[in-house]
């Protein structure tokens, strides 16, 4: 796999079950690039190896005044030269490819699960988790993905050499073949207390990562309330908490390094002293001795791969540990049971667990006392997997791993029975066909960074034109403010940059340009849970009125306790305690459903049981009266029609 031609087709179906194992199985997966950088590996080492023996034979044809052989070794230096350059130029592509190749398929696959949990994904993990999982945590994983074929290369070239020195100098090779193991094996005691410290370190820096995310995120509103000196005190102690540890961690990889550094110089004095007198009794030759030294030399280098791969696995293992955690969520076990080339169903929209019906082609309101309620049947509709279906999480095994992601509590437990459309699950619909046929917008929706033309550029049926969209959102002034706003001369706000998440917008405007874009979609049905709920009772009417006409004929379902949108409706259905206790028109449930009448009207279980007990007839009770009343205000101001 080469970096041009990345995306991957299919990133694979990824090994959960540990860290170890999810970072085994991406170097199995890329098992190509691994041997090919192994081979640039060592023949870069095995070059560099060379330079002794050639150096050697220089020093000892200028003592025996040999002009032929001086020539000779001076050719021999020549071509390691070019050979050292050669391998150190495509052992360094064929790293960075690896790396890069091995970052992309963990983000692909983040991506692919990110996009299959949708908006369960953020109430099992926190949001500035999945940042830190999908940004940093990806780069340390492909840094050992990287890392390991130039271990492995740099561990065959040590073994090589001491081979070669030991036949080459019996009395020097034995010493240094002896000697490396000790130098390589000794750090081996330091590295768990060092895997410890990074790990805390890696824990308390994901924590700053999300409180930071959380504090931009909400900073209009910590603004309003003044809170943002607060909030910025505790990212401060966050910030110095992630200082402290990185001290902490940096002090134990500088001992580290300190003994690796101590080692092998005690190994080259001690190989110079006992050579140099070897050489003054002529048991060896000069030459014989500068190779052997210049090659012990020459081990300190692919030796420091053996401190690069500790690093490099103690800061990825619990990366590859937070992927894991992400990777390990699944919607349900169970196969899709239509074919993907199936058209996609057509018909009412029924729900077996709360008994909600929305027949085709018509918009139907529902109304839930429990807003936390309402968001999680909009969910279901959609077949998305139910947030509080998620098992809690247990905690990691002595290792610091989770031994098997079918009981660790990661994988969703089979889900209540699905939502039917035209008489077919939801959930045996290939994830793709069950996005298309029915749109869920969230009752915070969230607008990516980007031109407004970028933002309405979504797959749709091509049936509705975004201006239409545009007016049945009500969302003239919107474009007003992106027309000033607009760098270009004609003031086309189409063309204007929307910032991230659309925080240059109210969350009025934010809300109803949100609802553009789900109606420019067209989808067979589209749920809306709380699609006005930012917005004023004028232009909340108007809205009402733009989606019941664009939308005549498709079904929609949008969940509101507003009069205003309920009058609406050609069909109000109402929710409580997970079950429908009612439906009907909104004027009828007003007056024959005492629960329903106080969700809307907003009347206290007093009230509700005094008016209940006075009333005869559609003109008394206030609670009705005043409903009414609004609704014959907002009409004769010519706000919203008469409905047909």
């Amino acid at each position: 796999m080469q970096i041009r031609d990345l995306p991957y087709r299919d990133p694979g179906d990824p090994d959960v079950r540990s860290g170890p194992r999810f970072l085994l199985w991406i170097g199995r997966n890329q098992l190509k690039g691994q041997l090919k950088a192994l081979s640039w590996g060592l023949f870069h080492q095995l070059a560099l190896a060379g330079l002794p023996l050639a150096t050697g034979l220089a020093v000892q044809a200028v003592i025996d005044r040999s002009g032929d052989r001086l020539v000779l070794s001076g050719g021999m230096i020549l071509l390691l030269g070019i050979a050292i350059a050669l391998g150190d130029t495509m052992l360094h592509r064929a790293a960075v490819t690896n790396w890069i190749t091995a970052a992309a398929r963990v983000q692909q696959l983040l991506a692919r699960r990110t996009a299959e949990l949708g908006s369960a994904l953020t109430r099992r993990v926190a949001a500035g988790e999945v940042v830190s999982v999908s940004t940093a945590d990806v780069e340390k994983i492909g840094w050992f993905v990287e890392a390991l074929s130039r271990f492995v290369a740099a561990a065959a070239a040590l073994v090589l050499i001491c081979v070669g020195l030991v036949v080459y100098l019996p009395s020097l090779g034995v010493l240094v073949a002896l000697s490396v193991p000790v130098l390589a094996l000794a750090v081996l005691p330091l590295l768990p207390r060092a895997t410890k410290r990074a790990d805390l370190q890696r824990e308390k820096a994901g924590k700053a990562t999300e409180l930071a995310s959380d504090t931009v995120a909400g900073l209009r509103v910590l603004r309003g309330i003044g809170g943002e000196d607060l909030f910025l005190d505790r990212y401060r102690r966050a910030s110095q908490e992630v200082r402290r540890a990185a001290v902490h961690n940096a002090r134990m990889w500088s001992l580290i390094s300190a003994v690796q550094v101590l080692l092998p110089g005690a190994l080259l004095i001690a190989l110079v002293g006992y050579g140099a007198g070897l050489a003054r009794d002529g048991e060896i030759r000069v030459g014989q001795l500068v190779t052997v030294f210049n090659s012990a030399v020459l081990l300190l280098y692919p030796m420091r791969q053996f401190t690069e791969i500790a690093m490099a696995y103690s800061f990825s293992r619990p990366s590859a540990r937070r992927a894991v955690r992400v990777l390990a969520l699944r919607r349900d076990a169970r196969p899709p049971a239509v074919d993907a080339g199936a058209a996609i169903p057509s018909g009412d929209l029924y729900d077996p667990v709360t008994g909600l019906l929305a027949p085709e082609g018509l918009l139907t309101a529902v109304v839930c006392g429990d807003p936390d309620e309402a968001g999680r049947l909009a969910e279901r509709l959609g077949g998305h997997a139910p947030a509080d279906a998620a098992p809690g999480e247990k905690p990691d095994s002595a290792s610091g791993e989770k031994p098997d992601s079918a009981s660790d509590g990661n994988v969703l437990p089979p889900a209540p029975p699905s939502v039917l459309l035209g008489g077919v699950a939801l959930d045996e619909l290939p994830l793709e066909r069950a996005r298309t046929a029915v749109l869920v917008q969230d009752k915070e929706p969230v607008l990516l960074s980007g031109t407004l033309r970028e933002l309405l550029d979504v797959p749709a049926s091509g049936a509705v034109h975004a201006e239409d969209a545009l007016a049945a959102a009500q969302c003239a002034d919107v474009l007003a403010a992106l027309a000033q706003a607009s760098v270009d001369a004609d003031g086309d706000p189409m063309g204007t940059h929307i910032t991230e998440r659309g925080r240059s917008l109210s969350g009025g405007q934010r809300q109803r340009l949100a609802l553009a874009r789900s109606l420019v979609t067209d989808p067979d049905v589209l749920v809306l849970d709380e699609p006005t709920s930012a917005v004023d009772s004028h232009t909340e009417a108007r809205v009402g009125a733009g989606i019941k006409e664009l939308r005549r004929g498709r079904t929609t379902v949008t969940f509101s306790s507003s009069p205003l949108l309920l009058d609406l409706a050609d069909r109000v259905v109402l929710v409580h305690g997970g079950t429908v206790v009612a439906a009907g028109e909104h004027r009828e449930l007003l007056l024959t459903e005492p629960l329903y009448r106080s969700v809307v009207t907003r009347e206290t279980e007093e009230e509700t049981a005094a008016t209940a007990g006075v009333r005869t007839g559609p003109a008394h009770g206030s609670g009705t009266d005043s409903a009414v009343d609004e609704l014959n205000s907002l009409r004769e101001a010519g706000e919203i029609e008469e409905r047909a």
